[in-house]
């Protein structure tokens, strides 16, 4: 079995989830706090799993949300987007939702 070359480093494939992640933020809305949460490498060395976090401002209805007591106080909600970097290109090739 060969192993895959893996040409774009991990420090510029984050650079490169986050950068895309920005370009959504017209269709995303407005998010603050972006941070770094995981990094994996797929299991056949072809892609960088990036998870980056945001916090988005909380549009809960209180008369919708049964738990809005409990997030009362709470205007921002965690957010985050797992995207998938080709390791050998450097292209972004997904973004997904991630569940805490």
């Amino acid at each position: 079995m060969s192993q895959v070359e893996i040409r774009y480093d991990v420090r510029a494939a984050v650079r490169t989830a986050a950068e895309y992640l920005k370009s959504f933020k017209d269709l995303l809305g407005s998010f603050e706090n972006l941070r770094l949460e995981e990094i994996e490498l797929s299991e056949d060395r072809k892609y960088w799993l990036i998870t980056l976090g945001f916090d988005i401002t909380n549009q809960s209805d209180p008369d919708e949300n049964p738990l809005f007591p409990v997030l009362e106080g709470s205007d921002r909600e965690r957010q985050y987007k797992l995207i998938k970097i080709d390791t050998f290109s450097g292209q972004p090739q997904s973004m997904k939702i991630r569940k805490p």
